[in-house]
């Protein structure tokens, strides 16, 4: 009789995790659902061209870098990613214009007088800079300090000098671009400028290892679609056009049911400063007038004298900063796409005034789906601020760290919350990568010498074997959790500093115990956190197990030379075991010294083990200098610290023997300040006052009289003993 099959039960597995991302739109964590598949569209607000990038620049785009890798290559989405370049920016005209001005100012020569002169005009503005910036301490502190700045250095009495200066400038440009920022007409001159500092930002991201887009955008080249975007959004009834300029109607569009103005930051609403900053400081004069709301922000300006110009349906003029990135955004992604995000400070106006208008542009209300904003950046727990003398380049920062330890400092805090960027908080993040660094070293000394592959690779497992890899299979859950909760890599690289110490703790056992570690097992993990790290950007993909150690032929270095380190390893431990044997301590010292001196200057580490071989590590030469520093400084502390306490040790026997030589009857009778009699012993009888002291007191000093006394008692012994000795020895000496 044939049976039937049973039915199979799907194990339920309801609690797996899910990725979720903290939307600012909702401000809560969101179940993360692209609108297409596995296709996920993404915009990200780039840089205003103007400057050097900082690292407030490098908060954001690193972040949003490591999200972008996690989502791609962890959760495995397929991201097309845009990012915009702002060239057209009243930041950069200003900026341009002045130095175009500055440059031509110095080029003619000014004699001493002519500058003086100037100078003090330029002062007058300057002055009234001041004026205006009462309560803002920041401003006010970076405007006082240039003009002290520039009063020192007109002391030197030398123009060229002078007129050359950073401090010349800092109040010059200014003063020369309202004299004469007006006559600036050569459009070449507002685009050369973000053109060097578009080129200087790529070299930037390129040495953070940031991931380029897939399409980059500029402002300079959508000029037309802006044009015809705009006008859109007018015949929708969103927006007018006043003296050549266009603003958008916030109040028209709020009044609509199907619209909400300033979804992201709502209580915003009417921030008059917030909008101002978002219009730009060209623009703040004139179009208090022409607006029919104050709430009303600028899609297209009408351009003044000293401004660059593009033709338009409503004259000369260029476009405002918000609908820059609503045109390019939608040219590339359309009408809805799955993420927008940019820093923090990008919230209001500039990302609420991008949804309203490509809202009012669609005419509907999901432009963006999510939007994610990287976090703030402080400098020693301060805003980041020229005035406060802490304003840090990428560039700046590259010279005295490596792009990886910038990247795990990132990886260390939550990509949404706000970073400090400060010596102790780099100190965290090199000390972990040190971390990481010799467990990799570690776990690549320990397999060498077991093979990859046959019968030998394979050891049976103890206790200590199941528990690590228990140990391991709870990491990467735990990874898996933190990553699915809104990519928080801080959790994530908690469970890994749990993982690695596991496993230094695995190792060392195995040592102690003098067997095998397992390959396999220590080969996994370390490839897990290698590939975590990669899928980080940490670590290159190219990479095996952790971090490279290239040489200048830019081939893998370890495999190069670590057959020949190997064997001289053997070598030296035979000589040291005969030298030992024989107790030849020159060479044994000999061999400390390769071990301590030469090694380390050739890049290698080599460990002594108690009866395991040696372990040799590739490290970089620069860092084993600093260790092999850091120890002889630690040593000489030691020293010192024990030469001190042998000197206090000798003062402290010094005192307690010149003590002892105090007769009994003497001890008390110098502290006048204390007694006023004595007794015919010399023990204290009355007090300074001549008050007589009580039973208890005297009762406790006469202890102390009576301890004194076998103290003096036993001096005296000593010194007889001691001068019999010496009699006796005078006396053999005589006969």
């Amino acid at each position: 009789m044939k049976r039937s099959q049973p039915n199979w039960v799907p194990p339920k597995n309801e609690s797996a995790p899910h990725l979720r991302l903290y939307n600012s739109l909702t401000r809560q964590k969101e179940k993360f659902i692209p609108q297409k598949g596995n296709t996920v569209t993404w915009y990200n607000c780039g840089p205003t061209v103007y400057d050097a990038s900082h690292m407030g620049h490098a908060r954001s785009y690193i972040s949003l870098d490591i999200l972008r890798r996690v989502i791609s290559d962890y959760f495995n989405y397929d991201i097309f990613y845009c990012m915009n370049i702002t060239d057209i920016d009243d930041k950069i005209i200003m900026r341009a214009r002045q130095n175009f001005l500055m440059q031509r100012y110095i080029e003619s020569k000014p004699g001493t007088d002519q500058l003086k002169k100037d100078v003090d005009d330029a002062f007058v503005l300057l002055d009234e800079k001041i004026v205006a910036a009462e309560g803002d301490e920041g401003k006010l502190k970076m405007l006082v300090k240039s003009k002290a700045s520039l009063e020192a250095v007109m002391a030197c009495g030398d123009a060229e000098k002078i007129v050359s200066s950073v401090e010349a400038k800092d109040v010059l440009a200014p003063w020369l671009d309202k004299q004469k920022g007006s006559e600036v007409t050569d459009n070449s001159i507002f685009s050369d400028l973000p053109k060097f500092w578009e080129e200087e930002f790529h070299k930037d991201m390129e040495a953070l290892n940031v991931l380029p887009a897939d399409v980059l955008t500029r402002v300079s080249e959508y000029v037309p679609e802006i044009v015809t975007y705009v006008q859109k959004i007018i015949d929708n009834g969103f927006a007018y056009e006043s003296n050549g300029s266009v603003y958008f109607d916030t109040k028209t569009f709020d009044g609509c049911p199907d619209h909400f103005y300033c979804k992201m930051v709502p209580e915003a609403f009417g921030d008059n400063k917030a909008l101002a900053e978002g219009e730009g400081e060209l623009s703040a004069t004139t179009e208090k007038s022409e607006k029919r709301n104050v709430t009303d922000f600028a899609l297209w300006k009408a351009s003044k004298p000293g401004e660059p110009s593009w033709d338009s349906h409503w004259g000369k003029g260029r476009p405002g900063w918000h609908i820059e990135c609503s045109v390019m955004a939608s040219s590339i992604l359309g009408e809805s796409m799955d993420i927008h995000s940019g820093g923090f400070d990008l919230k209001f106006p500039h990302h609420d005034n991008e949804l309203a208008q490509a809202e009012a542009y669609y005419g509907n209300d999901n432009w963006v789906r999510y939007f994610i904003h990287s976090g703030h950046l402080t400098i020693d727990g301060c805003k980041m601020s020229k005035s406060l003398k802490n304003f840090v380049s990428i560039k700046e920062v590259l010279q005295q760290y490596t792009a990886r330890q910038v990247r795990l400092l990132y990886l260390l805090h939550a990509w949404k919350d706000t970073l400090d960027y400060s010596r102790k908080t780099m100190d965290v993040a090199l000390e972990f990568e040190k971390t990481l660094n010799e467990f990799f070293l570690t776990v690549k000394d320990c397999v060498r010498s077991i093979p990859s592959c046959g019968c030998a690779s394979f050891s049976k497992w103890t206790e200590s074997e199941v528990q690590l890899n228990q140990k391991f299979l709870q990491a990467k859950e735990n990874v898996h959790q933190a990553l699915c909760d809104n990519i928080d890599t801080r959790s994530a690289m908690d469970s890994i500093r749990e993982l690695v110490s596991a496993g230094n703790t695995y190792i060392s056992a195995t040592r102690k115990n003098q067997r095998s570690p397992n390959r396999s097992l220590l080969v996994n993990i370390a490839t897990y956190i290698t590939d975590l790290l990669k899928v980080f950007g940490a670590i290159p993909k190219s990479q095996t197990i952790g971090f490279p150690q290239e040489s200048g032929q830019n081939e893998n270095l370890e495999d190069a030379v670590m057959p020949h380190l190997s064997a001289f390893a053997a070598f030296r431990e035979s000589v040291r075991t005969s030298a030992r044997k024989e107790k030849a301590f020159d060479i044994l010292r000999l061999c400390d010294e390769v071990r301590d001196v030469t090694l380390p200057e050739l890049g290698v580490r080599l460990e002594d083990h108690e009866g395991a071989p040696p372990v040799i590590k590739l490290v970089s030469r620069e860092v084993l200098l600093k260790e092999r520093e850091e120890k002889i400084r630690q040593e000489e502390e030691k020293r010192a610290e024990k030469e001190r306490l042998k000197k206090k040790k000798e003062a402290e026997l010094a005192a307690k023997s010149a003590q002892d030589k105090i007769p009994p009857s003497e001890m008390f009778r110098s502290e006048t300040d204390k007694y006023s009699a004595f007794d015919d012993k010399g023990i204290p009888t009355h007090d300074a006052s001549g008050q007589e002291l009580t039973k208890s007191a005297l009762k406790k000093l006469v202890k102390q009289y009576e301890a004194q006394e076998k103290k003096y008692s036993k001096y005296l012994k000593s010194t007889s003993a001691a001068g019999a000795d010496s009699a006796c020895a005078q006396t053999n000496g005589d006969s």
